[in-house]
């Protein structure tokens, strides 16, 4: 098992994820690249690609301990559901909230998911 090590904002993340991490930011999907243009422009801090954990999130506010992510087909499957429910959970346990969209919502109603995003400024 390998160890984890503590980030920024002391939550712990695998170090071998960094590199997979930064490819992924490289190649987004559709959905990613799009939401990536309202989020770069939000008022506070969001990373792209981050890990924590044994995971990397697609969209993490360290200040508002928000964590976004973007589901395409793989997340609808029984066993992709089970993993999502497990890594949410895990997710949850450091303290942070998770917000999940479809491909669809955000390619096809993506006022409505900036909204959505923007409440949390608020909460």
């Amino acid at each position: 098992m390998k160890r984890l090590t503590e980030g920024k904002y002391f939550l712990p993340y695998d170090r071998s994820l960094v590199e997979r991490a930064k490819e992924m930011r490289k190649n987004p999907t559709a959905a990613e690249r799009k939401l990536w243009q309202f989020l770069r422009t939000f008022p506070l801090k969001m990373w792209r690609q981050r890990p924590i954990d044994r995971f990397i999130v697609d969209f993490y506010c360290p200040k508002l301990k928000l964590v976004i992510e973007v589901d395409g087909a793989q997340h609808f499957t029984p066993e992709g559901r089970e993993r999502d429910r497990q890594r949410t959970a895990r997710l949850e346990s450091y303290g942070l909230k998770v917000i999940r969209f479809t491909n669809a919502e955000v390619l096809n109603e993506f006022d409505a998911v900036c909204e959505v995003i923007s409440q949390y400024l608020t909460s």
